[in-house]
């Protein structure tokens, strides 16, 4: 690991420690998603400007009208995608800054990530190329349309909220595969849907709070 991905001050080890701390605290049970998140520098996804808060439990601005998910968010995003059974093959909509993509990708053998904007794609790939992520494939394209060619997945996990859960998405879950999205307007909460067979199983959990699911690239 070179010295900036180590970080130094706000970004060190020690401040990563106290947000696994914090993580736990929290609920989050899983210990390989805590484990990759005390791995992984987050500082390296925010601006510059806002590396001394990167480790802070809290949602970050990254431009675009995009925000990084707050640290809690994605740890349980991932735990909850990861439970049962082995998910080898995942896709992920809305790529954003790429540290919930990262995450994934040190969790399951093939993580596709489709991001609608395309200089957002462009920061993330650079990401992933510097932390040497090699198992992640990039589209610029409508998330709402998932990522049809590498279909099906064994898990979907998507980082905006549309007002009702896209077909497409639910078509190219594989069977026994696990869906988590955030849905709903000004009132969202997060959701869990399961495949068994033609069936769709779909769990409410928790209020959350995201970006919109927009339509349409720039």
């Amino acid at each position: 690991m070179t010295s900036s991905q180590q970080g130094i001050g706000m970004t060190s080890q020690r401040t990563r420690d106290r947000l696994i701390t914090r993580l736990k605290e929290q609920g989050i049970e899983s210990s390989e998603v805590l484990s990759v998140i005390k791995d992984l520098p987050r500082h390296l996804f925010v601006d510059e400007a806002l590396a001394s808060r990167a480790y802070e439990d809290t949602a970050l601005p990254i431009g675009h009208g995009q925000t990084i998910s707050q640290p809690f968010i994605v740890a349980k995003m991932t735990e909850i995608l990861l439970e049962g059974s082995a998910k080898k093959k995942v896709l992920e909509v809305g790529t954003g800054s790429g540290y919930q993509t990262a995450v994934l990708s040190r969790l399951v053998d093939r993580v596709f990530s489709v991001e609608r904007i395309s200089p957002l794609q462009n920061q993330a790939r650079e990401r992933f190329y510097q932390l040497k992520l090699n198992n992640i494939k990039l589209k610029h394209s409508d998330g709402s349309w998932g990522w049809d060619l590498n279909a099906p997945y064994d898990g979907i996990i998507v980082t905006c909220a549309p007002e009702e859960i896209p077909q497409d998405l639910l078509r190219q879950l594989a069977p026994g595969g696990r869906l988590v999205i955030p849905v709903g307007g000004s009132q969202q909460s997060l959701r869990v849907i399961d495949r068994n067979g033609d069936a769709f199983e779909e769990t409410e959990l928790d209020a959350v709070s995201f970006v919109p699911l927009l339509s349409g690239q720039i």
